[in-house]
């Protein structure tokens, strides 16, 4: 797979990034410890140049898996992202946003002993935390960069105002923004802040929690502490208005370019200018499969207009992700 250059950084990322959240088990119903390393294994053997994890991934689980999938000498094969400043209690059942620097300095040094590894690759504020002064996570990161811990710094889900705030401090290398065919409000504003800024970007949720996978029947359930169960995309005439659209998609993709729905919406990640790495959430090595897929083409300006005008003709009801935000302090 190609590389790029992460931001203004001497890190190189691939398009594709593997996203570890499911393997966390999570708010996914679980997680199995030898098929997860599998999976990790296969990305790399892909070609596949980043590995996102983060703590609240099953409370250090995803990043204890990723660290053992990794310690048998792939560790130099990727680009290594985490994330720091969200809490929780012992019972695993509350977690809020805190970016203080206390916080900052003991997670960091959790971070990595689960993952193995001496240095963070690209370390990202998880979710703004309102409760404490930017300046002070500012700081916190800047000490970890000074003295090697981590080689990039990074935030998810800020915006703009928030980015700059941050800058006035201590230097920006990364967003990790929800960006998706479905979920696209960060095209009004935060992209082209992030391209103008010199900004990478690492945007998760590619596949829409599977939306996207084409394989969400209108009978799929979702049983335990998954997440869609709790998704309003999965709800009554909005999830059959989305289904919709993901069989209009799929059509569109085997007619224009031979492909399913799943190639169609990473190629559109990809080629979307501002985009450095897409995420790919996979708990499953087969499900990495398709990988290839997205190689050798590319969606021109017909086509993004021809995808745009399905989703106006099917959503007339959309709604973003704004339901997975934690709450404050």
């Amino acid at each position: 797979m190609e590389t790029r250059a992460f931001g203004n950084t001497d890190i190189q990322v691939t398009p594709v990034g593997l996203g570890t959240w499911a393997i966390g088990g999570w708010m996914w119903g679980g997680t199995d410890e030898a098929q997860s390393i599998d999976t990790i294994h296969r990305a790399i053997d892909k070609g596949i140049g980043l590995v996102d994890t983060a703590p609240v991934y099953g409370f250090g689980r995803s990043e204890e898996i990723v660290g053992k999938a990794l310690a048998d000498g792939r560790r130099d094969q990727v680009a290594l992202a985490t994330k720091v400043a969200l809490n929780w209690n012992d019972d695993h059942d509350k977690v809020w946003r805190d970016a203080s620097a206390s916080r900052i300095e003991q997670e960091v040094d959790d971070s990595l002993r689960r993952l193995q590894t001496d240095r963070i690759d690209i370390y990202q504020v998880h979710w703004p935390d309102p409760e404490t002064p930017m300046e002070e996570t500012a700081r916190a990161l800047e000490k970890l960069y000074r003295a090697g811990k981590i080689r990039a710094i990074g935030v998810s889900n800020f915006t703009p105002a928030q980015m700059d705030e941050l800058q006035k401090t201590v230097p920006l290398h990364s967003l990790q923004p929800p960006y998706n065919l479905f979920e696209r409000d960060i095209e009004q504003e935060t992209l082209p802040y992030c391209r103008e800024n010199g900004i990478a970007t690492i945007t998760y949720g590619a596949l829409c929690r599977g939306l996207l996978t084409g394989k969400m029947r209108e009978d799929t359930q979702f049983t335990g502490d998954d997440l869609r169960k709790n998704d309003p995309k999965f709800q009554g005439e909005r999830y059959r208005q989305y289904l919709n659209a993901v069989a209009e998609l799929d059509r569109f993709a085997r007619e224009r370019y031979q492909k399913n729905v799943l190639a169609l919406a990473l190629r559109w990640l990809v080629d979307q200018p501002g985009v450095t790495t897409a995420l790919w959430g996979a708990r499953r090595p087969e499900q990495l499969d398709p990988v290839g897929e997205i190689d050798g083409w590319s969606l021109d300006g017909e086509a993004m207009a021809a995808i745009d005008d399905i989703l106006a003709r099917c959503i007339d009801d959309p709604v973003g992700p704004e339901f997975m935000a934690p709450p404050a302090r």
